[in-house]
């Protein structure tokens, strides 16, 4: 069997790359190779307790999202297919889209001939009013029969309700998370959740049964936040503490904090040491952003466990 040139030297640098993340030369418990000491942006991780396993850095499709249309769908077919499918060669696994983004059409083309196991594919409802040309909101079930025809597949991974600001987001949207739930016993989706976009509604997770993942607004600055960090992050942790998987957006700021090195810096590392992020979530618009934060968060060393510190 003949291994062209290309297919060789993409072997040899994926075989390399666990050789470097494997050990080190240092071995651990029970003969394994030892955690690296810092962070990868592409190692694999579990979302909470939902069986998902996302990667540590994932890419979104909303970055200024609205009436089916974002930053990264204006780049057109031809460059956004590139963008999700350079995304996956370096090893990003994880992909959110929605219906606010109108983004669904674009990442099973991208992903051709890869098998769909492979990845994951996040998607989100849009329940409120405006954001989407349709005044009608149907059923869950309904809306996600149509996403999966337009993602060209037979499940999504993780679907959320899209936006929750209120408290009582529980009670109001009680028969679309009764859907999901009904969907995800099927095998329809795998797992269900939101994302939040103020402080109460974040709060309101916590002890929501529900809620198997949360999508939050996470930075230092608290910039494009439900609110200060000191307030957000206690609030992440009681979410993570209860098994809840936590993916982290805004840590660039919503593009903000792009031209700033220290301050990309600062947030992916305030970020990853919290310890109850589990993933973060980057609007990248090129293959250049996602090489600069996958460097920056090789550069963060994992919190010493307790036990070894003492």
């Amino acid at each position: 069997m003949k291994i062209g040139r290309r297919e060789f030297l993409t072997g040899m640098a994926a075989g390399a790359g666990g050789l470097l993340l494997g050990c080190n030369g240092e071995m651990g418990a029970a003969g394994k190779p030892a955690v690296p000491s810092n962070f990868g942006p592409y190692e694999m991780v579990p979302l909470g307790q939902t069986k998902l396993k996302v990667s540590r850095v994932g890419l979104g499709t909303g970055m200024r999202g609205g009436m089916r249309r974002s930053n990264q769908t204006k780049l057109g077919k031809k460059r956004l297919e590139a963008l999700l499918r350079g995304a996956y060669d370096r090893g990003i696994r994880w992909f959110d889209m929605a219906d606010l983004y109108g983004s669904h059409p674009y990442l099973i083309p991208a992903m051709k001939g890869l098998p769909r196991d492979k990845y994951v594919i996040v998607s989100k409802i849009w329940w409120r009013r405006g954001g989407i040309p349709e005044r009608e909101r149907p059923a869950a079930h309904v809306v996600v029969e149509r996403f999966l025809k337009e993602l060209k597949t037979d499940y999504i991974d993780l679907c959320l309700l899209h936006c929750v600001t209120s408290p009582d987001w529980p009670e109001q949207l009680k028969r679309q998370m009764d859907d999901l739930s009904k969907l995800r016993d099927k095998g329809v989706i795998r797992a269900h959740g939101v994302s939040c976009h103020s402080l109460p509604a974040l709060a309101a997770c916590v002890d929501e049964p529900w809620v198997q993942s949360v999508h939050t607004r996470i930075n230092p600055y608290g910039v494009k936040m439900d609110g200060p960090a000191e307030k957000v992050s206690p609030v992440l942790k009681r979410i993570h503490a209860a098994g809840k998987g936590v993916v982290g957006m805004k840590i660039i700021g919503e593009g903000q904090f792009r031209d700033d090195d220290e301050k990309r810096d600062k947030s992916v590392r305030y970020a990853l040491e919290l310890g109850c992020v589990d993933t973060l979530l980057v609007g990248f618009e090129k293959l250049t952003e996602i090489d600069d934060l996958a460097a920056r968060v090789r550069k963060v060393q994992r919190p010493v466990p307790a036990a070894e510190s003492a």
